[in-house]
């Protein structure tokens, strides 16, 4: 009877692994590239080039964001100064007046001692442990001349104004006090990031540096590219504004509409217009002032001449054109008139980020000039130049 049992295959047909010894070779050797495979990144742990690009814009915006902290706490603080330097001014005149009338009572009380008086009442008041004490004897007032009167109720009422400025200066005190501790604590912040933020380049070799600065190259053209983009949108909006207007112009002198209502269009027109031409000419002497600043180097928390900040440096450009606008960029967005991006003119302030913490001015065809970050000087740029999502809004201050 022939077997049912297969012949067993031999040779280089084996698919799996013939002995102990060979199973155990195989292991050893997978083990060993396993851990050759998981060392090597731990022979070099330091982060990619793009890694270190994103940290260091990351400090440079936390740098920013504490910059305009230390801006906001800096002028609290001199407002708070200013505010009590006037209160306790105050009270040393109101001092002075109360030592006054306390002379003026003192000499009364002489008087009436020296006249061999009933009782020395003034100085019976000046004794008692408050003025109403005093005056709840009506005897006593009954027996004060016209003159004495009018001193006592002059003494009453500085010594009350007194104590009651004494208490808004030590508080105000206090304030300033709070006020002082945050510019302490938003400057050291603010260092903090900078110098991490330098560690971080200064760690990089040369080749890595010139690596950065060529991706840095290509956001900038991207960046570029963007803003011709918007010039283009904005030129062909323009256009077809005035080419609607033409038409409207055309249509109304061919349908005879009358005087009176071509009038009251063309004065509708007219106060636009006169709107528009004065914004403009404040527009132009912004601008001028702001690229007369370009290449001075950025600063944080620098309001000029030499150096600026972004929010200083649209601060005073717009001061140069009579328009006062708040130190900080918390405060300039909300100082004028939200337009759509599409609709921006020369002199209007763009914002960045969700947490407004960048501004620049911008000057049209998709650019503006701004105070950067650390490290860099007053530019013209791309209002891309980080990305079209980092642009919070646009604003017209005047």
């Amino acid at each position: 009877m022939a077997s049912h049992r297969k012949s067993r295959p031999t040779g280089s047909l084996v698919a799996g692994l013939r002995t102990p010894a060979l199973a155990t070779a195989a292991l050893t050797s997978v083990a060993l590239l396993s851990q050759s495979a998981h060392a090597s990144p731990a022979a070099d742990d330091r982060p990619s080039l793009e890694e270190v690009e994103k940290k260091v814009d990351d400090l440079y915006r936390q740098a920013e964001s504490a910059t305009e902290k230390y801006n906001a706490a800096k002028e609290k603080t001199a407002k708070q100064r200013k505010r009590v330097d006037t209160l306790l001014d105050d009270v040393a005149q109101r001092t002075q007046k109360l030592n006054e009338a306390r002379e003026q009572l003192g000499s009364f009380a002489a008087a009436q001692y020296r006249t061999g008086a009933t009782a020395p009442d003034t100085a019976t008041f000046l004794l008692a442990d408050t003025p109403q004490d005093y005056f709840d004897q009506t005897q006593v007032m009954d027996r004060l001349t016209g003159r004495q009167k009018a001193a006592v109720d002059d003494y009453v009422t500085q010594q009350s104004e007194t104590m009651k400025q004494r208490r808004e200066a030590t508080e105000s005190l206090r304030t300033l006090t709070a006020s002082q501790n945050d510019l302490r604590t938003a400057k050291a912040t603010v260092q903090q990031k900078l110098t991490a933020a330098r560690e971080l380049l200064a760690k990089l070799t040369a080749e890595e540096k010139a690596r950065l600065a060529a991706i840095e190259k290509r956001k900038q053209e991207e960046a570029a590219r963007k803003a011709a983009e918007l010039a283009r949108q904005q030129q062909a909006e323009q256009q077809r504004q005035e080419e609607a207007a033409a038409q409207q112009q055309q249509s109304d002198g061919s349908s005879g509409t009358g005087t009176s209502g071509t009038s009251g269009t063309s004065g509708t027109s007219g106060g636009t217009s006169t709107a528009d031409s004065s914004y403009a000419t404040k527009a132009d002497k912004a601008l001028a002032f702001a690229r007369a600043q370009i290449g001075k180097p950025y600063v944080w928390g620098a309001t000029g001449p030499d150096s600026y900040d972004c929010s200083g440096l649209t601060q005073a450009a717009w001061k140069a054109a009579g328009v006062d606008l708040p130190r900080t960029t918390y405060d300039q967005v909300n100082a004028g008139t939200t337009v759509p991006l599409s609709q921006a003119q020369p002199g209007d302030l763009v914002f960045f980020y969700d947490d407004v913490t960048h501004v620049g001015l911008y000057i049209g065809n998709g650019m503006m000039i701004h105070a950067p970050k650390p490290g860099a000087y007053v530019r013209e740029e791309s209002i891309y130049y980080d990305g079209e999502g980092s642009i919070h809004s646009v604003v017209r201050p005047a």
